[in-house]
Parts: structure tokens; C-alpha cells; sequence
């Protein structure tokens, strides 16, 4: 959707989308997220099938590439899916080390907002790599 900014002394368009609490705006060339702050309780509930290392759809959006492998060990920072969102396309990077265990998506794929894309089974960095339980 398209959202006219306005100040006194100019206006831009702005390619942007309210997505599931979360408002993602594109401009430039760049992609920012703002998120409402939640209070915490300490009653906050947390995926219950996703482990952090997994990859998770960050936003609704279109998988492009699959750059890894079932499998296959990797380290925080490789560059595992590719995905296009509002016509930008994002890599999606391991956020830790960690041993691809399923893919649950195929290029083509639509895929939603909080969607485990890869499943990690993450590696223990104290014992030289090896997968943890």
C-alpha cells in the first residue's frame, strides 16, 4: 500500500504494510519494521515448535531461492533462503551455527508472517561444532 508523507516543507510516497502488529515500511532501497512495545508480565507466551535458531518469515511473502541443503552445517551469518516481500528481496541469514534438519518450504512457496522456513538443530561452539540433543 502506498502512504503519502507529508511535512511542511516536502511530501513522499512510501511503500509500506500493517502486518500482524507490526507496520514495515520500504524506502529507498531500505526496509524498516516498527512493532508496538508489549509490557511485559512475565506471562509472555513464545513459539512452542520453533527453537531460536530456526528461520522464521520475517513477513508475508514469496520463497525465491533455497541456498542450503537438509544436512547441512552452518554458521551464524550464511545466507540460507531468499524471499521477496512488497517487491524487495530479503536474505534470510542463520542467526547461529547450526545443522539444517528440514525445509519446510519449496521455491514458489507463499509463505506467512512467523512461518518456520528451516528447522536448525543448533551446534554446541564449546564442543567444536558438534549438534546439541
Amino acid at each position: 500500500m502506498k502512504y503519502l508523507i507529508q511535512s511542511s516543507e516536502s511530501s513522499v510516497w512510501l511503500d509500506a504494510e500493517y502486518v500482524q502488529g507490526k507496520f514495515w515500511i520500504h524506502f529507498n532501497g531500505k526496509t524498516f519494521c516498527f512493532e508496538e512495545e508489549k509490557q511485559k508480565s512475565g506471562r509472555g507466551k513464545k513459539s512452542e515448535s520453533a527453537h531460536a535458531s530456526d528461520l522464521v518469515a520475517p513477513m508475508p511473502g514469496k520463497v525465491t531461492k533455497i541456498l542450503a541443503s537438509i544436512n547441512e552445517q552452518i554458521k551464524k551469518g550464511d545466507p540460507v533462503l531468499v524471499m521477496e516481500a512488497m517487491k524487495m528481496e530479503y536474505t534470510l541469514k542463520a542467526g547461529a551455527p547450526g545443522e539444517i534438519v528440514k525445509v519446510n518450504c519449496q521455491v514458489g512457496d507463499q509463505v506467512f508472517i512467523g512461518q518456520i522456513l528451516v528447522e536448525l538443530r543448533p551446534l554446541d561452539a564449546s564442543s567444536g561444532g558438534e549438534p546439541r540433543g
